[in-house]
């Protein structure tokens, strides 16, 4: 290894991220170490004590500099990397700041402090006998807890008895994720409007409509940047992704204006040296946007969308900031106009049969250019037992396109279902329909 290379450590380095991590500017000079892997972070209840007490073992055996921790996924690792990086010397934002974003109650205090972009919300108490919505918040409405790992024990409710249905499964649920979280939330000086709330807290919000837009960006020197606006399309009729898009088609005013609300929200949560990424909805027919939430990083989920675009992965900003570089970067010099990155679903119970191997997908990547594709499932395997699975579908497989259009787009993503080939038994149709939440 050249003596010239930096030492970055990647908190839940993954076999789809590894590719392009390797294709950012200047990778020669990095040496990349995986630093934990997924199931250790995210299978089961983590201890957030002992995964830095593993992360310790592993940093300390190392021979040479640590010139960089960085991860790219939510708790723990959004909140192990100030963790670390204060005790390594290596630069990350505060971990106040990262809380403020991951705790969804918490998010919504601050954003109310600057903005006024975002639904009505309030707690639901889990531990009375007969759970109330808060006042002031309407069905239909989205119950979610404060933390957790993807859309995990996120419900959309329309009358009492799904509000009912949904509080039980959260209730059972919620301490997986909340009770580890708890131990980061002792780490704090809480606020007033804090104390007492902890982790293993409901939120009650208000559906929000229309079209689901993705803003990235970051926090650099004390300035906010916000360097992409991606578009968020559902299947029809269902709150899941079907892809997100890659550079939005909304008017340039309201571009201007998630850029205005953006830069807002990340001032007043303190970030600095880190990147982030904020949804939200915009209703066309109003012209007005509503927050979503904020993601303290941003979204490894697009990351083949900035490369086929714009020439460069969006890690490369993560790892910019991360050894103290300005992470500005051109647009527009990648090989395609368009990129997104789809899901193919499957909306019931099942287990799939005739799973690519890698070499395999290999191979239709290379007969279907502009194309990567991840399969979730491994061969054999009951969809019920895959983790990190929404509330109403499951992941079949991840497929990236680039293209001069979205019709050419759409056309890549047909042809990599077909030759994918997946089959599917035991099936329960309508298994995970929201009308059966």
């Amino acid at each position: 290894m050249s003596a010239q290379r930096k030492n970055i450590f990647v908190l839940g380095l993954d076999e789809a991220n590894l590719p392009t991590l390797e294709a950012v500017p200047e990778a020669d000079t990095y040496q990349f170490h995986p630093l934990l892997s997924i199931g250790e972070l995210q299978e089961g209840e983590v201890s957030v004590a002992d995964l830095m007490s593993r992360a310790r073992e592993i940093l300390d055996a190392h021979d040479g500099s640590i010139d960089a921790i960085v991860g790219y996924w939510d708790f723990p690792v959004s909140t192990l990397v100030p963790m670390l990086g204060r005790e390594y010397g290596t630069r990350s934002t505060s971990l106040e700041s990262v809380v403020k974003c991951e705790h969804k109650y918490w998010s919504r205090l601050e954003q109310q402090k600057v903005i006024d972009e975002y639904p009505n919300f309030g707690r639901v108490d889990l531990h009375s006998a007969d759970p109330q919505p808060p006042d002031g918040v309407s069905f239909p409405m989205w119950l979610k807890p404060a933390l957790a790992y993807s859309s995990e024990l996120a419900y959309g409710v329309s009358d009492m008895a799904e509000f009912r249905t949904a509080v039980d499964k959260i209730r059972d649920g919620i301490g997986r994720v909340g009770r580890p979280f708890n131990s980061v939330l002792e780490l704090l000086e809480l606020p007033p409007e804090m104390a007492g709330v902890g982790a293993e807290v409901c939120l009650a919000e208000e559906a929000m409509t229309g079209i689901q837009v993705a803003v990235e960006g970051f926090a650099y020197d004390g300035e906010v940047t916000v360097y992409g606006v991606l578009d968020s399309i559902n299947y029809p009729g269902s709150p899941c992704f079907l892809r997100h898009q890659y550079p939005s088609a909304l008017p340039p005013s309201v571009i201007q204006k998630l850029h205005d609300v953006s830069e807002r929200v990340i001032r007043q949560i303190g970030m600095d040296s880190a990147t982030f990424s904020i949804e939200y909805f915009y209703d066309p027919k109003t012209g007005d946007i509503s927050l979503l939430e904020i993601n303290p990083r941003h979204s490894q989920s697009h990351a083949e969308l900035f490369d086929y675009v714009d020439g460069a992965p969006n890690h490369h900003r993560m790892i910019s900031l991360a050894l103290g570089r300005d992470p500005t970067s051109p647009s527009g010099q990648g090989p395609y106009r368009v990129a997104a990155k789809w899901y193919y679903r499957w909306f019931g119970e099942g287990t799939v049969h005739q799973v690519p191997k890698r070499e395999e997908l290999g191979a239709i990547e290379r007969a279907i250019p502009g194309v990567r594709i991840d399969v979730v499932p491994a061969e054999g395997q009951k969809l019920s037992s895959v983790s990190q699975q929404d509330s109403y579908s499951y992941e079949i497989a991840h497929i990236f396109t680039g293209a001069e259009d979205e019709e050419g787009m759409r056309r890549k993503f047909d042809q990599c279902i077909a030759a994918l080939g997946l089959t599917f038994d035991d099936t329960a149709p309508g298994g995970r329909d929201p009308s059966t939440v």
